[in-house]
């Protein structure tokens, strides 16, 4: 993860069925996310959209088997 991804932490999320959710865009401040939700839900009005603070943190992938400390 490069340094600019990590300085965006609001992300403009659009909610699917089953608990599923997909990140439209990422952005450094909460009016600019805001913002982009505003007009998202204006162009695509049958979506639920909302805004989340995510801080993207490095996190080891879940795929990955767990390390042995042997």
């Amino acid at each position: 993860m490069t340094y600019r991804e990590r300085l965006a932490d609001w992300a403009v999320i659009r909610l699917l069925p089953n608990f599923q959710r997909v990140v439209l865009a990422r952005f450094r401040s909460r009016a600019d996310a805001d913002g982009h939700a505003i007009r998202l839900r204006q162009l695509i009005p049958n979506t639920k959209i909302i805004v989340l603070f995510d801080p993207q943190l490095e996190r080891p992938n879940r795929l990955d088997p767990p390390s042995s400390s042997s």
